[in-house]
C-alpha cells in the first residue's frame, strides 16, 4: 500500500487528500490513466500513470487490499473495520518511508519536487499550474524556485527564435 501511495505522489504531484480519495473507479488499467474528479481547485483532471505506478497499484489491489465488496475506495485500512484511509494516513505513510530512507521531507515535499521536475523538463508554468490543480498562477509560484540557468536558456532560445524568422 505504501509503495503504491508513494509512487502516486511522486508521479502525479497529487495532494494527500486527493490520494486518499482515489476510488477503484478512478483508475483505468488498460489506458494507464487516473481520473481525479474532485480537486481542491474544483477542476477535475486525468493523469497518465507510469508503468511502475500502475504495477504498484495492481500489486496492492491483488495482494494486500482487503476484499470489501461494497467499498470503492482504493486505499483501505489494514485492520477491521476496513475504512478508507485519511489524508493524515497518507502523510504519515510517506513521512515514515522517507524517514526510513534517511530523507528529510513530507508528502508536500514530493508535490514540490513534482512541480520542479515538470518545470525542469520543459513544461510551461501554465502547464505546471494545470497539473497541480491550482486556480491561480500565484499559488503555483509557491511551489517553484526558478533555476537561473534554465530561465536564461529559455529566454535566449526564445529570443533567437524571434530574430531568426
Amino acid at each position: 500500500r505504501t509503495n503504491a501511495i508513494v509512487r502516486i505522489a511522486v508521479t502525479t504531484g497529487l495532494r494527500p487528500i486527493e490520494i486518499a480519495n482515489i476510488s477503484l473507479d478512478d483508475i483505468c488499467f488498460k489506458t494507464a490513466l487516473l481520473t481525479i474528479p474532485l480537486r481542491k481547485g474544483r477542476n477535475p483532471i486525468v493523469l497518465p500513470l507510469p508503468e511502475g505506478t500502475i504495477k504498484a497499484i495492481a500489486a496492492y489491489i491483488i495482494g494486500a487490499r482487503p476484499d470489501i465488496k461494497n467499498e470503492r475506495a482504493l486505499f483501505l485500512s489494514f485492520k477491521s473495520p476496513y475504512w478508507p484511509i485519511s489524508s493524515n494516513t497518507v502523510q504519515y505513510l510517506i513521512r515514515a518511508l522517507m524517514k526510513k530512507a534517511n530523507v528529510h521531507g513530507t508528502a508536500y515535499s514530493l508535490r514540490h519536487s513534482f512541480a520542479q521536475n515538470l518545470l525542469a523538463s520543459g513544461a510551461s508554468v501554465f502547464e505546471v499550474k494545470d497539473m497541480m490543480g491550482h486556480d491561480v498562477l500565484q499559488t503555483t509560484g509557491n511551489y517553484l524556485s526558478i533555476d537561473t540557468e534554465l530561465m536564461r536558456k529559455v529566454l535566449f532560445d526564445e529570443e533567437t527564435k524571434q530574430f531568426s524568422g
